[in-house]
């Protein structure tokens, strides 16, 4: 994949109509770097454009090992049970 141009024009307004009728059109030229104002009715209702570049990406079992869960994380006290078992 290229690596994203980055565009210092404004954003073109397009409507939300066309917008998704050629929506891969659209995304393959955000990924080149353009943004949208996405428009409804004559009222912007959306911005796209790239990924700012501070955005992570997550990393599935980042954080194993890392999370403990309580002895007592199952457990109710004796008064919310009762009222749950109750109706009351």
């Amino acid at each position: 994949m290229s690596e994203p141009r980055p565009n210092t024009s404004s954003p073109r307004r397009v409507g939300v109509r066309e917008f998704r009728g050629n929506l891969t059109s659209f995304l393959k030229q955000v990924q080149e770097g353009q943004r949208f104002v996405l428009m409804s009715h004559h009222t912007v209702v959306a911005e796209i454009g790239p990924p700012s570049a501070d955005v992570a990406v997550r990393k599935p079992g980042a954080l194993r090992g890392k999370i403990r869960i309580s002895d007592d994380f199952d457990s109710l006290p004796a008064d919310v049970l009762k009222a749950m078992e109750d109706g009351t």
